[in-house]
């Protein structure tokens, strides 16, 4: 924290967010104020500060600050009193001419925290002990934070980011029942809400979700959600590059605009059958593609990565890779296997399904196994490691 934000804390009267104590003996006051802090009971989501080395009226307490002052502080944080382990900066700051020490907590993400087996909580300037209300408030906050990472809030984004005339005109009559429309008396933002396109902050904030379905520049906030498309006039990457483009935009347009591209790169050859009838075939089914290119954009992973999903066409074959291994009950062994499945952004393949993207859960490799099978392709071949999958798709002979 810089200097002035710390000079503005230090000047207010004790607080949810400020703690004074003259000295570093006092520990156990100490441990409970860091305590209190990571529990954030008031939802301030900004850290809080004790400053240790100054009196309860804010004046200095010349305190005698030494290498075991700090780690005896430091250590409030490991000593196994404070339990999740809270994060915390302890540093020696000189503020007026002041030399303190500022021990700067952070909101935890798993509260309740507890010391020694209490739940420390702050109000306005008392330190207590958490109700069985106020514990019921912070395990509430935990399960918020263990949202899939599809339902996160954006706080970088505004509504103003979300294209609500894509959200009037087709996402919503797809996501709800044209009768329950009819009736329906919710505004715009209940709407956005209860399809969990936005979060129920004040004001709400775009989720994850909200941005990749009606976001007007998805990228902007989730840079890896766009294909590369790479078209290679040879079998190898070095060869020539013949096509390539960024497929990017909102999931129906990303989706639709992919699917263009797919049947642009299809060739049709003309076979006669038992010498009486001409039956033209792809080299490529385009359902198989399809697919094979919705699973990559609907399992990968989203967080924690800037790659996007690549498919790289071949002469002789596609590959499609997306980042994002095996998640949940799916593993190497049982991949791929009709029935066998789990989403690490599941309101996603909700969305998905609502737009017709997806038909039956679980059963998207065996029907792209299956239109391989009826164009005379080899089946679907799949690397499957821990970052990542790689879809080989042979072209049929």
């Amino acid at each position: 924290m810089e200097d002035q934000e710390l000079l503005e804390l230090l000047r207010r009267r004790e607080s949810d967010r400020v703690e004074r104590k003259a000295s570093a003996a006092d520990r156990d006051a100490i441990a409970e104020a860091i305590c209190a802090f990571a529990n954030d009971l008031p939802n301030h989501r900004r850290p809080g500060v004790v400053f240790v080395g100054v009196n309860d009226d804010g004046s200095c307490a010349n305190l005698q600050i030494t290498d075991k002052t700090l780690l005896s502080l430091a250590a409030i944080r490991s000593d196994g009193n404070i339990l999740p382990l809270p994060v915390l900066l302890v540093q020696e700051r000189t503020l007026n001419g002041c030399d303190l020490v500022v021990v700067v907590v952070q909101p935890s993400d798993a509260p309740p925290v507890r010391l020694r087996g209490r739940t420390c909580i702050r109000v306005g300037p008392r330190r207590g002990y958490a109700t069985p209300e106020e514990e019921r408030i912070l395990a509430e906050k935990r399960r918020a934070g263990d949202l899939p990472f599809d339902l996160h809030p954006v706080r970088s984004a505004l509504l103003a980011d979300l294209d609500l005339d894509l959200f009037r005109r087709e996402y919503l009559p797809h996501s709800v029942d044209q009768e329950v429309l009819a009736q329906n008396e919710r505004t715009e933002e209940q709407q956005l809400l209860s399809l969990r396109c936005v979060s129920s902050d004040t004001p709400p904030l775009p989720t994850i979700l909200g941005l990749l379905v009606l976001g007007k520049d998805p990228r902007q906030f989730v840079p890896c959600s766009y294909i590369q498309f790479l078209r290679i006039d040879g079998t190898e990457l070095t060869d020539a590059v013949k096509h390539q483009q960024e497929i990017a935009g909102p999931l129906q347009e990303l989706l639709y605009l992919l699917e263009k591209v797919l049947e642009a790169q299809i060739s049709v050859s003309a076979e006669v059958v038992q010498h009486v009838r001409e039956v033209r075939r792809p080299d490529f089914p385009i359902v198989a593609l399809r697919q094979l290119a919705s699973n990559a954009v609907l399992h990968r992973t989203y967080e924690g990565t800037n790659a996007p999903v690549r498919i790289t066409w071949f002469n002789d074959r596609i590959e499609i890779q997306n980042p994002g291994g095996p998640y949940g009950q799916v593993n190497r062994q049982n991949f791929g296997q009709p029935g066998v499945t789990d989403y690490r952004n599941p309101h996603l393949a909700e969305a998905m399904k609502n737009l017709g993207y997806v038909q039956r859960f679980g059963m998207g490799i065996p029907l792209a196994q299956q239109e391989l099978a009826k164009n005379g392709n080899p089946p679907a071949e799949f690397a499957v490691e821990d970052n990542h999958v790689l879809v080989l798709v042979k072209r049929r002979p």
